[in-house]
């Protein structure tokens, strides 16, 4: 896939319009997310140290659009509900969240340095996600691709589009490209993630140079704070 290059902003009042949309999908499928979920900027701007662990391993809502400004087409919502630190080996080694993917939206094609994840389909639509190796220039390999489905190995050829249903998953290692987005005809679909512990930062090779995180306008005030904007605890 090609994506432009060019940073476009994602307005606030979307921001707002798409957490909203995801706290109902989420109380609809019976799935509870916890309480700081539903904290507002003034419920954070009253938060102190006891909740760094939330400000620095960036726990709860990410909504990006890849810094592209078509979040309809090209985005994701996810919400990180736990989460390790690699600097503290004594802690927690996993990351747990959930994703929303809408009909008509891509998650772009990349892959993870470090992170094995399994992605999980938790309820709604069903997953389409392509699968590619990465070569040693970070090109799409044409060789198969070895993955396991729900503890089931599969061999694939290069480029194969599965199809997951609601229960079934997959496993994602390092160096394996993906790129996902809902079953057309389906609805939204709401998949959970379970991993090695989870650097945005620095643990994503994105096929077309993309970003990761969006650039936001403030045309409203923020209804939630995403994780990457949590004020320092006083």
């Amino acid at each position: 896939a090609e994506f432009p290059t060019e940073v476009d902003r994602m307005k606030r009042s979307e921001i707002n319009a798409q957490i909203r949309e995801a706290l109902a999908l989420t109380e609809s499928l019976g799935f509870c997310l916890p309480p700081f979920a539903r904290w507002t900027p003034e419920d954070w701007a009253r938060k102190g140290h006891e909740c760094d662990e939330i400000r620095r391993r960036m726990l709860g809502w990410d909504v990006t659009d890849y810094g592209q400004g078509d979040y309809e087409h090209l985005g994701l919502l996810l919400f990180t509900l736990r989460n390790g630190d690699k600097a503290d080996p004594a802690g927690k080694t996993y990351c747990e969240k959930i994703l929303i993917s809408k009909e008509g939206q891509d998650s772009p094609d990349h892959f993870h340095w470090e992170k094995t994840e399994d992605i999980i389909v938790r309820g709604g639509g069903n997953l389409r996600i392509r699968l590619y190796n990465a070569d040693e220039t970070g090109g799409h390999a044409d060789t198969d691709v070895a993955v396991s489905t729900d503890g089931t190995r599969r061999v694939l050829k290069a480029g194969t589009v599965l199809c997951l249903h609601p229960g079934e998953s997959i496993t994602l290692t390092p160096g394996l490209y993906h790129e996902f987005w809902a079953d057309p005809g389906h609805g939204t679909v709401l998949l959970g993630e379970v991993s090695k512990v989870n650097d945005d930062r620095g643990d994503n090779r994105f096929y077309a140079p993309i970003g990761r995180f969006p650039a936001v306008e403030e045309d409203v005030p923020a209804e939630y704070l995403l994780c990457s904007e949590y004020p320092v605890a006083k």
